[in-house]
């Protein structure tokens, strides 16, 4: 065919050459300006680019017809630039209709495809979207932004939506449309910087990603949907159009039971894993399980140990597997390296069923700097701060969110949700709270940007936070809310209405580094670091507090649980950590512990390798599993172990000065007509005959725990079934018991009836 002169083409098309550049170049500002059906006089003519196609056909559509029918027009291939026009007015207003592309074959014969136009259908988006993004207030971001498969009139397809105010085009790229980012541009709503696109006939399981050009009209590298709820697994940095099926739930029972089973005087003892670990699989490379494998084997493992919850370090999507899941990118999309969305839902549906819990890491402090992710994402510094001293966080090498922004917020916000109310997620666990609350957070003088006020405290961080909490209080009812925080910043698991944050736990960062200094200590010298098992006792009732002993403990060179523990041989060491994990059960705050940590595990954790389950073949390693499942049973059994968790009425010294000996005892009270409950602990290696201890009523006593008993490896010295109290006034009680208290031990003793008679 005969090339026009630029002057034939705009006579013709009504198009001028510079369009038809900008069409070729992939910079055309308004695609829905151009392509689609636009009206000339009275009727409308249809444009379409389809750049490598021998011909496209105008059809009209009847009913209940995908393929179309009568031929309306051949469109005209302007300059053979694939940019196909009507020569003349073809559609009367209204009129339905389809293209027939037809596309050359490799073999040199031709193929014949119809299709929908994607610039036919108007708006997606509606106003009430638009405000609440612009307001940035929208919680349902999943169900907005990203790809939704939906139907618009009669035709089935997948809108696509994503933030990007500062770009210059948005186009979305796939197999679909051989990744060229000229096929499928995207309208921009102007009022919220959002584009918009609907992509008939596209089908969940699409590979799809956004080509940006950026406000310097350079191309980015390709980006990954930051709200796609499906992704390829990594290396691969693709998303991935989400099932619209609906998981059918069965866990109505929990979710009602939810908030009493997370109430402040419930038991919570938390078992940390991360699912990429726990259990690989030798005889096939050393996979990792998938979340059907998972719900097999770690459902039954967690609940037979006692466990009341399963923590998972962060399962959202992250490209690099040695971040464990803490440098996340797809903060919508469950890790496709263990399967499907609908894979995790129906974990967390068995976890329920079985009358577990589920609680997820979740990181909104900081986000990695690879190029398909958020950083500079329309060209701009968009989620994150543009200054470094604000916007990047040197001890990780990550961005950090603008705060400031209402649009990062609510993409924050909206991401929390979807956990809790898409996947029915029991908890978050709020990670690196502390980085997030002080600007000068790792920085030296001269590094950080003061607040407004000229301070250190990151006020729109502590915003947000409290935001956060609110929204998910008032949405999520019973949900957990749990901060890792690590100073002594006031109120984190108060009510933001109190001047708090609204967390409902906060970690107890300081009890752990301080016992687990003084049990690194040989017992020769823990008389004189005495107060650093005592000095917790002094706040510990300021916060809602959980006691964690998490995978932080356990790598980068810390060494194992067991292997901070002293003793001049191995059941010195074994016994140490027993006594330990007694001290860790009685006191009080909620529980957490690090998968391997219950076998006593030899080495740190290694996410390349699995827990050395082998140990268990060992009796004095499978004695340690069972004390931890004893321990659990045992808290979760009395209630003055677990009712007043962080009441200082469920807490009383006994003897708290016998930095000599090295003995503690406490007692630990739950409601009126609870059963009060004793702890002795002999962090010596030295048997203690005889040793007096106060008590709060007369008669019997027993033993309902003791760390050196031999079913746990340990030498089998005790009191046998039942000490009667005489008596013998003792610490300001009436009655008390003389004890014998094993070496590197502790005793947890009950009335065997109460009230005593």
């Amino acid at each position: 065919m005969t090339e026009l002169t630029d002057d034939a083409v705009a006579q013709l098309t009504g198009i001028d050459q510079r369009t038809i550049d900008a069409v070729l170049h992939g910079r055309l500002a308004d695609p829905f300006a151009l392509f689609g059906p636009h009206r000339m006089e009275d009727n409308i003519v249809v444009r379409t680019f389809q750049p490598g196609a021998l011909a496209v056909d105008v059809v009209e559509r009847l009913p209940g017809n995908d393929t179309g029918s009568r031929l309306l027009e051949s469109l005209y291939n302007v300059n053979q630039s694939g940019l196909f026009v009507s020569g003349a007015p073809l559609l009367a207003p209204g009129q339905d209709y389809l293209l027939r592309v037809t596309w050359p074959t490799a073999a040199g014969g031709e193929h014949m495809q119809y299709m929908e136009d994607p610039y036919r259908f108007g708006l997606l988006l509606g106003e009430l979207d638009m405000h609440l993004l612009r307001e940035g207030t929208h919680r349902e971001l999943g169900n907005c932004l990203g790809a939704n498969p939906m139907t618009i009139d009669g035709v089935a397809g997948t809108r696509f939506a994503v933030w990007a105010p500062n770009a210059r085009r948005v186009s979305v790229v796939g197999d679909f449309n051989q990744w060229d980012g000229r096929r499928h541009p995207m309208r921009l709503r102007l009022e919220a910087g959002v584009w918009e696109l609907f992509i008939p006939r596209l089908k969940s399981g699409a590979r799809y990603q956004y080509e940006i050009v950026g406000v310097d009209g350079n191309v980015l590298p390709l980006k990954a949907d930051p709200v796609a709820r499906a992704t390829e697994p990594p290396p691969s940095t693709v998303s991935v159009v989400a099932s619209d099926l609906p998981f059918r739930w069965s866990d109505g029972d929990w979710m009602a039971s939810r908030a009493a089973r997370h109430h402040a005087a419930a038991p919570l003892s938390i078992y940390e894993v991360h699912a990429g670990s726990w259990l690989r699989i030798l005889e096939e490379d050393s996979r990792s399980l998938n979340w059907h494998e998972l719900g097999d084997r770690l459902i039954p493992y967690a609940l037979g140990m006692g466990f009341t919850h399963i923590e998972f370090l962060p399962i959202m999507e992250h490209p690099f597997g040695g971040s464990w899941g803490y440098q996340p990118l797809g903060l919508f999309a469950p890790t496709a390296r263990f399967g499907p969305p609908a894979g995790f839902a129906s974990f967390v549906d068995r976890c329920h069923a079985a009358g577990l819990g589920v609680i997820l890491d979740w990181v909104p402090a900081h986000f990695p700097t690879d190029a398909h992710g958020l950083v500079r994402f329309d060209g701009t510094a968009l989620y994150e701060h543009q200054d470094p001293r604000e916007g990047f966080h040197q001890d990780w090498n990550t961005l950090i969110y603008n705060l400031g922004r209402n649009e990062v917020c609510s993409f924050l916000i909206a991401s929390a949700l979807e956990w809790l109310e898409r996947y029915h997620v029991d908890g978050l666990r709020v990670d690196a709270v502390a980085s997030m609350l002080y600007r000068d957070y790792s920085r030296k003088h001269g590094e950080w940007v003061p607040n407004v006020y000229g301070g250190r405290e990151n006020l729109e961080a502590v915003a947000f936070l409290r935001n956060l909490n609110q929204v998910i209080g008032e949405r999520c009812p019973g949900a957990m809310m749990i901060a890792e925080e690590s100073t002594a910043w006031p109120g984190v698991s108060s009510p933001v209405v109190e001047g708090g944050l609204g967390f409902t736990h906060k970690w107890n960062m300081g009890w752990m580094h301080d016992t687990l200094r003084y049990m690194a200590y040989d017992p020769l010298y823990r008389q004189y670091h005495h107060h650093d098992m005592t000095f917790g006792l002094i706040y510990a009732f300021s916060e809602k507090f959980v006691l964690p002993i998490s995978h932080d403990e356990v790598v980068h060179g810390k060494g194992s649980l067991l292997n901070k523990m002293p003793g001049a041989d191995n059941w010195q060491r074994l016994a140490n950590l027993r006594s330990y994990l007694g001290f860790m059960w009685a006191h009080p705050g909620k529980k957490l512990l690090f998968m391997g940590c219950e076998i006593a595990q030899q080495t740190e954790w290694n996410h390349d390798a699995s827990p050395d389950w082998s140990l268990l073949d060992n009796p004095a390693h499978r004695g340690v599993q069972r004390l931890v499942r004893d321990l659990n049973r045992i808290y979760a059994a009395e209630p003055a172990l677990h009712r007043k968790d962080a009441s200082p009425e469920g807490f009383a010294w006994v003897i708290g000065d016998d930095n000599h000996n090295s003995v503690f005892a406490f007692l630990r009270k739950g409601d009126a007509g609870d059963a009060p409950v004793v702890v002795v602990l002999n962090m010596t290696p030295v048997p203690r005959e005889g040793y007096r201890i106060g008590v709060p009523t007369g008669g019997e006593w027993r033993e309902v725990m003791n760390t050196d008993a031999a079913a746990y490896g340990g030498a089998g010295m005790g009191n046998g079934e039942a000490i009667r109290a005489d008596a013998h006034p003792a610490h300001g009680m009436e009655q008390s018991l003389q004890l014998r208290l094993p070496p590197l031990a502790v005793l947890i003793l009950k009335p065997a009836q109460y009230p005593a008679h």
